[in-house]
């Protein structure tokens, strides 16, 4: 009868041994019987609980050198932290809600990453929701975000429901609205006025010369405020009858290029475009040139945003420039100072925005 080779006594870890090695799969004999714990990534590492917890939470308070111990027996245990747990005894989650209207399109994302990024090296994670267009699902993200007990939460925009101006209130944590103005924000803004854009660009495209507009932008609320702008500048210039074509949000270039084509087709022929984005503009770019007209020559093309290709368009797309990355960055020091119990952050931080000038203008 076959007997089995004896099993070999297992190898006591030491408590502190040194380096840790990065490849192979040692782990703390306690995942045998439940999840890792925070004391075995501690006893892994040659450090008390403490330290470990001010690794995850308060880093600024751990040398380098003991972050990196810590992280790698982190790694090699597969320690999943809970925060939830670490929140109700401290009272803090350590997690930020963020909503904003889509991740379709590029606008919003360098604010996105701006936003994650501070936050990250503050110790925070970023929890997404996308609200869409219109903010439909603002008032249901708010009510499953609340439940999670958020430090602090960002809103796309200033425009939102009775309901959830109460529960933010309620709430009682730092709010950031951001891509807006307003002088009485929730709590704080960071942002800029659309209407003064739509004026801006209004008064730019007058002062080239022009006198036969038309516009196209997305049916959302800034879009409107940047037509308000538009309409009412061109108004004050003794300009008036200006063809607006609204295109479901967000824009994009086929709805550009539809809206335009719908123009022409109707007979009008605008000398000056105003577009609310840019990817609706690089669509007008791309209609008028199939009909051989040409730019600025037939028509000029104004766009909004300076997203990454609107330099390198044909021709050269001007538009109006905003710092997305500068908002987001902004946004979450904003939340930090009052997170971190201090009350001396602006409430309302206006980025302004530039009128670039290119080619196609």
């Amino acid at each position: 009868m076959s007997r089995s080779a004896p099993t070999p006594p297992r190898r006591k870890a030491i408590a502190g041994e040194r380096p840790l090695e990065r490849s192979g799969n040692a782990h703390p004999s306690s995942r045998s019987s439940g999840s890792v714990t925070l004391s075995d990534v501690a006893k892994l590492a040659g450090v008390s609980p403490i330290t470990v917890s001010r690794v995850l939470n308060r880093p600024e308070l751990v040398t380098a050198d003991t972050i990196e111990v810590v992280r790698e027996a982190i790694a090699r245990t597969g320690y999943v932290p809970n925060m939830l747990a670490g929140g109700l005894a401290s009272k803090h989650s350590r997690l930020v809600a963020a909503i904003f209207p889509t991740i379709a399109s590029s606008m919003f994302a360098e604010t996105m990453e701006s936003l994650t990024d501070r936050l990250g090296e503050a110790g925070y994670q970023v929890l997404l929701g996308l609200s869409g267009y219109p903010a439909a699902r603002e008032d249901d993200l708010l009510e499953a975000i609340l439940s999670r007990r958020p430090d602090g939460i960002l809103l796309t925009g200033i425009i939102h429901s009775p309901a959830t101006r109460q529960r933010l209130l309620a709430a009682k944590v730092p709010v950031v609205e951001i891509w807006d103005f307003t002088p009485t924000p929730i709590d704080m803004l960071v942002g800029f006025s659309h209407e003064r854009v739509g004026e801006a660009v209004a008064d730019y495209l007058s002062g080239k010369g022009y006198r036969r507009f038309a516009m196209i932008g997305a049916d959302d609320d800034r879009a409107s405020l940047r037509q308000k702008g538009f309409l009412s500048a061109l108004a004050r210039h003794g300009i008036g009858d200006v063809p607006v074509i609204t295109v479901p949000a967000p824009g994009s270039l086929r709805t550009g290029r539809e809206g335009m084509a719908r123009l022409l087709d109707d007979g009008y022929r605008p000398d000056a475009m105003f577009c609310n984005s840019d990817a609706l503009a690089q669509g007008v770019l791309a209609e008028v040139q199939s009909r051989g007209m040409s730019i600025p020559g037939d028509v000029a093309v104004m766009g909004f945003g300076d997203l990454d290709f609107a330099a390198y368009t044909f021709p050269a797309l001007s538009t109006v420039r905003i710092d997305r990355r500068a908002i987001g960055r902004l946004a979450a020091d904003a939340m930090l100072t009052r997170m971190d119990g201090r009350f001396d952050a602006e409430k309302v931080l206006d980025v302004g925005f530039e009128v670039i000038e290119r080619a196609s203008t």
